[in-house]
């Protein structure tokens, strides 16, 4: 059976789509076969950062209003064979998306073979956002360490305990996993952004990675590429350790040391 996992945050411009592409690469690179499917009708950027923009042919409005199949629908992700991207729809509105075309969408991806489904989810808490997250089995909160950012990750936190299918059926909650991302252990340790400590206490849901902030997240996106193929780089190796933990492996919590000052830095400061 399928496991839906849903990347969802409430706040715009946090990583959202970024994760849901390392994430969805990642469990690919692992050998499990992966959809990965952008709800933001109206925007759509999954495809930018999967770099299959120009293969875009059919969407999931296509899909769902019965224009297309999924066979048609899907592209193949160029970097690994078991991750398959579905597009949104740059031209319809959000109102296009369905309760039972979702629905109906990710029993066929199931029927498909599919072990995962990566639901990315836009921001907000309207009707995309609502579908991206209604059918979920675990989620994974976006949320960057500034107050904002934690109190919409807190308010998704419960539209997860009373909008999704698994709440209103009454049994087994949707499991919630917290990513942290453009983390900066130094300007945390210099006061200027939340801690993990004060966002654990905050959201209380178990930490899943911490991606620290990087340049190398545009240099990926503008590159079509997802982050965790950028090896070598610590937001490669974050992604990847958010994987290995999702699938149950143990893995020291990297990236979140604050670098220690030598000693011109401590006396005439650092630029």
């Amino acid at each position: 059976m399928a496991k839906i996992v849903v990347v969802t945050s409430g706040k715009g411009g946090v990583g959202k789509t970024t994760t849901s592409a390392a994430f969805a690469s990642g469990l690919g690179l692992k050998g499990h076969k992966t959809a990965v499917i952008d709800f933001d009708v109206g925007l759509r950027n999954l495809d930018l950062v999967m770099g299959c923009e120009r293969r875009v042919v059919y969407d999931l409005i296509n899909v769902i209003q019965g224009e297309a199949n999924l066979t048609q629908a899907l592209i193949k992700d160029k970097q690994c064979e078991n991750v398959s991207i579905l597009a949104a729809s740059q031209t319809r509105d959000k109102d296009a998306l369905t309760q039972d075309g979702v629905k109906k969408v990710l029993n066929d991806l199931a029927d498909m073979g599919f072990e995962y489904i990566v639901c990315d989810s836009p921001a907000g808490i309207e009707t995309g956002a609502l579908l991206a997250m209604r059918y979920a089995d675990e989620a994974l909160v976006v949320t960057n360490p500034e107050v904002s950012s934690v109190r919409d990750s807190d308010r998704i936190l419960g539209m997860l305990s009373s909008k999704s299918q698994r709440a209103m059926d009454g049994g087994e909650r949707v499991k919630e996993h917290l990513v942290i991302t453009r983390y900066n252990p130094n300007r945390v340790a210099d006061g200027h952004m939340l801690s993990l400590d004060d966002i654990q206490d905050i959201l209380r849901i178990k930490l899943l990675g911490v991606i620290p902030e990087s340049e190398a997240v545009l240099q990926a996106s503008n590159q079509g590429l997802p982050a965790i193929y950028l090896k070598g780089t610590d937001v490669a190796g974050a992604y990847e350790d958010v994987v290995d933990r999702f699938l149950g492996e143990e893995r020291p919590m990297r990236y979140v040391e604050a670098e220690k000052k030598g000693f011109f830095k401590r006396i005439f400061g650092s630029k």
